[in-house]
């Protein structure tokens, strides 16, 4: 059976640490809370485990995952009846990083100045999303705090999980090209070259292919260093527009237009959309509010524009699906659903549903661009590799025929 190390609350509010043996880890969770205990993180033991004082990078910033494992804790020691700086301080004691002990502390001096959860947590600038204030803002107004934190650690565990999906599903394909690439320019830059001194004495014409191909060498030989200095500068230029709203604007309008990607960075974009409005209605925000968190949360910025003309239509009195209707790239299956949400009165759970079919549906769309990708690279690159050995015997097998 496997190994897993725990930490849990007693009843007294004591840390207590160990290990058990299970099938599985709610197993484990069961046994814990038989004991009397409150799990706060329950973790498969692993024998290449780093020694802990080595472990811990104690300036490290504080990252998205930390907050999760914050929000998800932090809502379980509350649902199990703990005070809440009492559940503030152990997350202190637990933490394992300087920045998010230091963060903790100050949010927990704050909490027993007075201060709600919500206010204590919005002033430590640039730590917590409006998104994540916001929400635990409902759930503290609606005296259900740990119900609350329990289900943003849930958001924030599927929006992760997307984001890891499409950055896995970038790697093959970045490291393919990159491996083309390469073997290209030592093919054309290393290669080619060694054959032009074979043909220089030969007093033949070579085939244009081989000329074209020798030429191609010379100039990556010579001027490579040219070719790395372009590359670099488009990528400045790039993230440079990138960095201006109105160029931003059109770079995104032509990445939704573009064939498979187009469709791809729509699905993302809805799926988010649908779930943090879901989740922000569920927990008692107010649509129009809601709305405009949502904006702030989708990355592409022609569908934030459309969901900013979304909000302006719903203070005139316009209901949501509607106005979705004519923006630009939204697809109709998801306004079809949200109108009979909107019209049932269960639109919050109809969105949650939304979120979770484009979920699925950009899973689905990156196996089959990746299943079209990767033959596509490796036809081009042998291509390119079987034109330049052909350019190459052509010569050598006019030089054979001359001999003769």
């Amino acid at each position: 059976m496997p190994l897993y190390q725990y930490k849990a609350a007693t009843a007294d509010g004591e840390i207590v640490k160990g290990t058990l043996t299970g099938s599985n880890r709610d197993q484990v969770v069961e046994h814990i809370q038989a004991l009397g205990h409150v799990p706060i993180r329950v973790d498969e033991s692993t024998q290449t485990t780093v020694v802990k004082g080595r472990r811990r990078l104690r300036s490290r910033r504080i990252s998205d995952q930390d907050i999760a494992n914050l929000t998800r804790e932090l809502g379980t020691l509350l649902r199990a009846g703990m005070p809440l700086d009492r559940a503030l301080g152990i997350m202190a004691d637990l933490s394992e990083g300087e920045r998010l002990k230091q963060m903790l502390d100050n949010v927990r001096e704050r909490v027993k100045g007075g201060a709600t959860l919500t206010d204590a947590m919005q002033a430590q600038e640039g730590v917590f999303s409006r998104f994540y204030i916001n929400l635990l803002r409902a759930g503290e107004s609606g005296g259900a705090l740990g119900v609350v934190l329990e289900r943003l650690a849930e958001h924030m565990e599927e929006a992760r999980e997307i984001r890891e999906t499409l950055t896995s599903a970038m790697i093959y394909p970045a490291i393919l090209i990159l491996v083309a690439l390469v073997s290209i320019f030592i093919l054309l830059g290393y290669v080619v070259p060694q054959f032009t001194e074979l043909f220089e004495g030969v007093g033949q014409v070579l085939p244009l292919p081989t000329r074209i191909t020798i030429a191609v060498g010379e100039t990556l030989q010579h001027y490579g260093w040219l070719g790395i200095l372009l590359a670099a500068g488009t990528v400045w230029l790039v993230r440079y527009q990138l960095s201006q709203p109105r160029s931003r604007y059109q770079w995104h309008a032509r990445l939704l237009r573009l064939p498979l990607a187009g469709s791809i960075i729509t699905r993302v974009e809805v799926a988010r959309f649908a779930r943090t409005l879901g989740t922000l209605l569920n927990n008692g925000v107010p649509l129009l509010n809601a709305l405009a968190i949502v904006k702030d949360t989708v990355d592409n910025q022609v569908i934030a524009s459309g969901l900013e003309r979304v909000a302006g239509s719903l203070k005139e009195g316009q209901s949501l699906a509607g106005p979705l209707a004519e923006m630009a790239r939204f697809p109709p299956f998801a306004v079809h659903m949200i109108r009979v949400g909107e019209e049932t009165g269960h639109l919050e759970e109809i969105l949650l549903q939304v979120a979770k079919i484009y979920d699925r549906e950009t899973r689905v769309s990156i196996k089959r661009a990746l299943a079209l990708l990767e033959p596509v690279l490796i036809l081009v690159l042998g291509v390119i590799i079987a034109a330049v050995i052909i350019s190459i015997l052509m010569a050598i097998l006019g030089i054979n025929q001359l001999v003769i």
